[in-house]
């Protein structure tokens, strides 16, 4: 219990604040359906988490975090720049599924997104010292869920008020900080 209680709470404060909340907002204000996003984070988190142990070590012994720090610099920053690119979904009916649906978008983005996430280094670590796989992978995804399906259910509740082009602004703000903070290699 120690460990399911550990995970949950480390996981949900590291996710306050992070870019899969960002995520979640966005995700939220582009397709305005909350339960297919709520049930996609839940799905891509499950995934992502069990998968950390095995991928997170494998990564960050080929990469190492120098590598990994530019690597996540440069992403983010080029977010940055696609954020402000508008595409036909936000020239047309915004409430319109994408291709692959809300669901698997959502599962999608929101798995890539955790790839080399604090969260799931802080998963592959939470593992190792409890050596409680079960334990620890549902709690750090009872803690990403805490942390981010409220923020998909306010956030659909603001963009209706608010346009989505603001959004996209904002966004791509947080990015290029996030890119630039992890640039300059703040909190190493």
């Amino acid at each position: 219990m120690e460990a399911f209680l550990i995970s949950t709470g480390i996981v949900a404060l590291a996710e306050m604040g992070d870019k899969t909340q960002l995520l979640s907002l966005v995700l939220a204000a582009r397709f305005r359906k909350p339960w297919p996003i709520v049930l996609g984070i839940l799905v891509a988190t499950m995934a992502n988490h069990g998968l950390a142990g095995a991928v997170g070590s494998w990564v960050t012994t080929v990469l190492g975090p120098d590598v990994l720090r530019w690597v996540l610099g440069v992403s983010f920053l080029a977010m940055a720049v696609w954020m402000l690119i508008p595409d036909k979904l936000d020239d047309e009916d915004t409430g319109s599924a994408p291709r692959m649906g809300v669901f698997l978008t959502t599962v999608v983005a929101f798995f890539l997104a955790e790839m080399g996430d604090k969260t799931q280094i802080a998963t592959v670590m939470l593992a190792a010292q409890y050596q409680a796989w079960f334990a620890v992978v549902a709690g750090t995804t009872l803690g990403m869920m805490l942390a981010n399906a409220p923020v998909v259910w306010l956030g659909d509740a603001i963009t209706k008020r608010v346009s989505l082009r603001l959004v996209h602004l904002v966004s791509a703000v947080v990015f290029a900080v996030l890119g630039l903070v992890a640039l300059i290699g703040w909190g190493r």
